[in-house]
């Protein structure tokens, strides 16, 4: 009698089993871990491949000397181009192919030699439009975009007051979206605008000769080196 209580027992429990779908779970699966040669930002994983140089680093192949009414000279020094001082503008402009015009970064390094205006105006496309990113201007301090709304970067909500050190390398990259511009010095975040509904345009005057895409200095002798391009990741980067 006892073993068929126990076998009734038995049966009863494993017929728990089978209608309500008791059952030790399958050990957890572990996801890969991307390889040690691949870069994350913001959960993008972006391979450092993806990088296009836009300057060889022994001459202005790609570029032209920007046509300013009494520019400085420009010449190649090592790997870096030198922009030298001149009554207004003077700078170089891309000559080599069409250029993304939404969902890419630019990355460059530049420093100031002397003067007191700004050592880096990128100009850069923006959709069907054009903006430029200047950096120490306005007496040198001043870093924005110029234009938002018809305000240029002293006015408008991307002003903000910096200072430069002269013979300094600074590090810049620039990410175009569709919705949002995003500027850092140094890896540090100093423009976020939303440009989604706004006007985005050049400042009138001469910069438009930077179009579709140039580095000049107003004053001031500078310094690029390293620019380089690829598309931005698929979402903004939050920093």
């Amino acid at each position: 009698m006892r073993l068929l209580s126990r076998c009734r027992s038995r049966s009863a429990f494993s017929l728990c089993l089978i209608l309500f779908g008791c059952h030790t779970p399958p050990p957890p699966v572990s996801e890969p871990k991307p390889a040690a040669s691949t870069l994350a930002t913001n959960n993008v994983v972006r391979k450092p491949s993806d990088w296009k140089p836009l300057l060889d680093g022994k001459s202005l192949r790609g570029w032209a000397i920007t046509d300013f009414a009494g520019g400085g000279e420009v010449k190649v020094s090592g790997d870096k181009v030198v922009v030298q001082m001149g009554d207004t503008l003077t700078g170089i402009t891309w000559t080599n192919g069409p250029l993304p015009k939404t969902e890419y970064e630019i990355s460059l390094e530049a420093m100031k030699i002397e003067g007191t205006d700004f050592f880096c105006a990128l100009t850069f496309p923006v959709g069907e439009s054009f903006c430029t990113w200047v950096v120490g201007g306005w007496g040198g301090g001043i870093v924005g975009l110029s234009s938002i709304d018809g305000m240029d970067a002293s006015e408008n909500d991307t002003s903000k007051s910096l200072y430069f050190e002269r013979n300094r390398w600074f590090q810049l990259r620039l990410l175009v979206h569709r919705d949002r511009i995003l500027a850092y010095i140094d890896e540090e975040k100093i423009i976020d605008a939303t440009i989604q509904g706004r006007k985005v345009a050049m400042r009138p005057g001469e910069i438009y000769k930077s179009q579709p895409l140039g580095l000049c200095t107003y004053q001031t002798t500078a310094a690029v080196r390293n620019i380089r391009l690829r598309d931005a990741p698929s979402e903004s980067e939050k920093n």
